[in-house]
């Protein structure tokens, strides 16, 4: 077959898949040569000559020769017969969207802002972006900040000077104290915002437990909550909209409902921290590691978080928080199921400062990490999600370049 298509001898270079070594009757001349493989199996080739007097040979067009390769998978004809296919609902943004069954908004999120008397914001090195705000300025420019953005909920959390601390934490409910003073202030500014107030002992206790302590070190469950109540009357006569029993002191939503009542403060609610566990979340810009074991609750248990939840609705509570968030997941879901109440959830400094870290450090994407974050607490049955991120996260749902980081 060659023999007959050349008219002159010569070679041209041996190429990988061809077997012939030479041809004869073909002229040494300059060729170029083009391999196309149509099918895995054959490869095409094209010649073509050109001599000194720019004369062309004619192409010989799709020469198949066969190469030693691994049989073509066969395809497959037939469909699976699936009666359901849940991709279809999945195919496009807008249905993904249409579908979705969890939606967060700013409204879900309340902020938590550190204070202290002082009128200079300092950076709070464990939580980056995150600083202890001067009340009367720079307070007040954060809070505007974040209701811009549709976040009208805050959470006060003071840092007490050591010198106004004492072991039975009296200026807890001092009304010209820093959080009375600070509510007042926020009242006056924007009285429509809704203050939350954190009724807890250990900011003011020398100590930094959450109660008096006994000489044999064990924490005084009735005596603290005589002093819980005092403090949650006073934050209630500042302005607060809720208080916050944040320590898990047995008897303490019944304690400070009724001191309320008494006073007649029927409308302020509790919020009450009814799943607190004992967890390594917690730091913050504390300096001391306390043990809190004997009136915190066990991460490895969950029936005895049912039971205090149930206790604290018993007594009063209109709001039952979930603390830390994330880890606490499946006690989320399970208060959801077994009460008509709001459920809270608390993001806490660690859940905060791991996003900001990972992020920082390029190991993650920051913001859907953030998002996803709060999303996963709303699907779980958080209705309120306290957290760090409230601003950061509000400003994306309301910006103008709003992304949808689930669709």
């Amino acid at each position: 077959m060659t023999s007959s298509m050349f008219r002159s001898p010569g070679k041209i270079p041996t190429m990988k898949g061809f077997e012939h070594k030479s041809y004869l009757g073909l002229k040494a001349a300059s060729s170029n040569v083009r391999i196309n493989p149509f099918r895995r199996t054959e490869v095409s080739c094209q010649l073509q000559r050109i001599d000194s007097s720019s004369m062309t040979w004619p192409v010989i067009a799709h020469e198949e020769v066969l190469v030693k390769s691994k049989p073509a998978e066969p395809e497959i004809h037939q469909h699976l017969h699936l009666s359901r296919r849940a991709r279809r609902n999945r195919k496009s943004p807008t249905q993904r969207a249409a579908f979705q069954e969890t939606n967060i908004s700013p409204d879900n999120f309340i902020y938590p802002v550190f204070i202290h008397q002082g009128e200079v914001d300092i950076p709070i090195k464990t939580m980056p972006g995150r600083y202890m705000l001067g009340w009367r300025h720079g307070l007040m420019e954060e809070v505007a900040r974040a209701r811009d953005v549709g976040v009208n909920s805050i959470m006060l959390y003071p840092k007490v000077p050591d010198t106004l601390k004492s072991p039975t934490g009296e200026e807890a409910f001092n009304d010209n104290g820093l959080v009375q003073q600070t509510v007042r202030l926020l009242k006056d500014r924007f009285p429509d915002l809704v203050i939350y107030t954190d009724v807890n002992f250990d900011e003011y206790s020398s100590s930094g437990h959450g109660g008096i302590i006994r000489e044999d070190g064990v924490i005084m469950n009735d005596e603290t909550i005589h002093q819980l109540r005092k403090q949650a009357v006073s934050q209630a006569r500042a302005g607060a909209d809720v208080v916050c029993t944040s320590e898990m002191l047995d008897g303490r939503v019944g304690a400070v409902r009724a001191a309320l009542d008494a006073k007649g403060f029927h409308h302020v609610s509790i919020m009450s921290y009814s799943v607190k566990y004992t967890s390594s979340l917690y730091g913050r810009f504390r300096k001391v590691q306390l043990d809190k074991k004997t009136y915190q609750l066990n991460p490895a248990n969950s029936r005895e978080a049912l039971l205090e939840a149930r206790e604290d609705e018993a007594e009063g509570a209109d709001i039952l928080m979930v603390k830390p968030a994330l880890p606490s997941l499946d006690i989320i879901r399970l208060l959801k199921d077994q009460t008509l109440l709001p459920i809270g959830a608390c993001q806490v400094s660690g859940e905060y400062s791991m996003i900001k870290a990972a992020g920082l450090l390029k190991m993650i994407d920051e913001e859907k990490v953030m998002m996803e974050s709060l999303i996963c607490l709303r699907r779980a049955g958080a209705d309120l999600i306290l957290t760090y991120f409230a601003l950061q996260a509000a400003t994306i749902l309301c910006g103008e370049n709003k992304r949808n980081y689930f669709n």
